[in-house]
């Protein structure tokens, strides 16, 4: 019987019995950690207000080994808020489904319960205090997340240089297989045309320039995220199924994540013959 303190963020919980939850932290100390909280859904339980999704606690855990993952589910048995995170984001639908996405990409790149990786962990407690902050634009926020959680699990896809040769920049053609921009002796069937302002928004988002950012257009952001998403779906095998629920707004119409903006295929109708953009 051991007890291990950390603190983390709650990612996910599930019901358990009558009273009780499963909850899925990410922690600084121990990686991705499932812990029972018992009565937590009792409704005079202040507890589990403190174990909500987004929310940033300090957690004691009890466990029966003496390692805090191994033998069966430790308890949680005392929390500390250390910043609430989700009041900042739950009452808002783009802040939350952005919000959402970015709890699941962090799980998806642990994949190993008790393993910590705190480069991840830091980077969620940044990118979730960013959300609630309003800042920055939600889809902005999340791109940038998603994009640097990419880099950290080592499929950094390049915006400027020829991902397969090192040909500087800028390039105009994007292989999700090839790992970012192309240049036209390199690219493959299936690269697209992306605009330069797509990508230089992507790299901004890449390298923390929020300042080009936030000065770019709806319809470049729109582009972007359709890239981000078939980048990310391509090396994830499969796709984050929060990310379906992404409100991009054009027109007044919700889009689905990855299904509208993506620029045209490489010598489709409108481009020039070595598969530019057309002349007229």
């Amino acid at each position: 019987m051991s007890l291990f303190r950390d603190d983390g963020i709650v990612l996910r919980t599930q019901k358990l019995g009558e009273a009780d939850r499963i909850i899925t932290l990410l922690t600084r100390g121990h990686g991705r950690v499932r812990a029972v909280a018992r009565g937590v859904r009792r409704t005079k339980s202040k507890f589990g207000a403190r174990l909500e999704p987004f929310c940033h606690v300090d957690v004691q855990f009890f466990a029966r080994g003496s390692e805090l993952v191994g033998r069966g589910l430790p308890l949680c048995t005392q929390t500390e808020t250390i910043a609430p995170y989700g009041q900042g984001i739950v009452a808002d639908y783009d802040r939350y489904t952005a919000g959402t996405a970015m709890l699941e990409t962090a799980e998806r790149f642990t994949d190993h319960e008790g393993e910590p990786n705190v480069q991840q962990y830091l980077l969620l407690v940044g990118g979730l205090r960013t959300l609630a902050s309003g800042e920055h634009g939600a889809g902005l926020v999340l791109d940038a997340f998603l994009l640097r959680s990419l880099a950290m699990g080592g499929y950094a896809p390049s915006f400027a240089d020829c991902a397969k040769c090192g040909l500087p920049g800028p390039n105009r053609f994007f292989s999700v297989a090839s790992g970012g921009v192309v240049c036209h002796d390199c690219r493959v069937p299936g690269s697209v045309v992306p605009s330069p302002e797509a990508l230089r928004l992507l790299g901004a988002l890449l390298t923390g320039d929020w300042e080009t950012a936030d000065a770019s257009e709806h319809r470049h952001r729109r582009e972007g995220s359709g890239l981000v998403s078939a980048y990310l779906h391509w090396h994830l095998e499969r796709g984050l199924r929060s990310l379906r629920y992404i409100r991009q707004a054009s027109s007044g119409q919700d889009l689905l994540a990855g299904s509208a903006g993506l620029p045209r295929p490489a010598g489709s109708a409108g481009t020039g013959p070595d598969g530019g953009p057309g002349s007229g």
